[in-house]
């Protein structure tokens, strides 16, 4: 039997959830608890953090989700360096980010490859891939942005980048990695058969991984790296997630955080995933539940709202947003 946590509330993140459930009982118990608008995309991390009234991490958010790949600490300076897609519009460009469907492991590969000997000959830079994920070492710490590709997909990453005067290092060297990146054949091919170009790369995160500590925190289920390398740097009660809400709660004995994996991104299994965690907090086994939806809704939910009878069902839960 699991030793209790202490922390008996659940904060899950799950995939789009307005207007995808079907149960209007599900729909009816959500409306009873506080539902309140995010800007979407989320930032998982950082809502995590909200809830358990954490910090959220100033520097070394890359060496983190490193960390959480390989489960090994980096001692070396990181950045983050995924690859991305500038699309130019008229007076400005539009991120969109290259995600494992978009960029094969081998042509990702065959990209770091010229990046590592075009610009890493000196040993200044390291140029790596991770799975669909980049990174650059570098002896010398640069400022990067802070903000993660995801956050910026489809939009005009402009007000995110550091400022010229303070990042003219790493301004120069995105436009030696861009250079680079044009001239490869791969991306030639890839325009030939209609697929956007890797002509960039999106570097943010820089830093050094925080020293670990060990802090009081309910277990993690998830398969995100950086919750992971989160976890792992402050607590390393982490595992993946184990395909359903009902094995954290026989796991966990308590509270606990868990992002519903994409592969759960159906009606049915999202109406049996919150349907458990309605269970739960029917039954005492959770004081409160916090979801988070990738399209920015936030719902707070204790057992006492039960009581709420007069509330029906929330539009903000009917429809996607405009």
């Amino acid at each position: 039997m699991p030793q209790s946590n202490n922390c008996p509330d659940a904060v899950v993140l799950l995939p789009p959830l307005r207007g995808r459930l079907h149960d209007r009982r599900l729909l009816r118990w959500l409306s009873q608890g506080r539902l309140e608008e995010l800007r979407a995309p989320v930032d998982p991390l950082a809502e995590v953090l909200r809830v358990l009234g954490r910090e959220y991490p100033r520097e070394g958010l890359a060496a983190l989700r490193m960390w959480g790949q390989t489960g090994d600490r980096p001692g070396a300076w990181i950045a983050a360096a995924d690859p991305v897609y500038m699309e130019p519009q008229l007076d400005r460009l539009f991120l969109h980010m290259l995600g494992p469907g978009d960029v094969s492991k081998p042509e990702l590969r065959s990209l770091f490859d010229a990046l590592q000997a075009t610009l890493g000959g000196d040993g200044s830079l390291g140029f790596a891939r991770l799975g669909s994920c980049g990174y650059i070492r570098s002896q010398q710490p640069m400022v990067t942005s802070a903000v993660p590709a995801a956050l910026l997909d489809r939009q005009n990453p402009g007000d995110s980048l550091p400022s010229a005067k303070l990042a003219a290092d790493t301004l120069n060297l995105i436009s030696e990695i861009e250079m680079t990146l044009h001239a490869q054949p791969l991306n030639a091919e890839r325009q030939a058969r209609g697929q956007p170009p890797v002509n960039s790369l999106w570097i943010w995160g820089g830093g050094f991984a925080p020293a670990q500590s060990r802090v009081p925190m309910p277990p993690l289920y998830a398969d995100e790296p950086l919750l992971h390398g989160y976890w792992e740097s402050v607590s390393g009660n982490a595992a993946g997630w184990p395909g359903t809400i009902g094995a954290c709660l026989d796991t966990a004995s308590g509270g606990f955080v868990a992002s519903v994996s994409r592969a759960q991104d159906g009606v049915v299994a999202l109406d049996a995933e919150l349907a458990a965690l309605r269970d739960a907090l029917r039954a005492g086994l959770l004081r409160r539940i916090v979801l988070v939806s990738a399209d920015g809704l936030r719902a707070t939910l204790h057992r006492s709202d039960r009581l709420r009878i007069w509330r029906r069902n929330n539009p903000m839960l009917e429809s996607p947003p405009a």
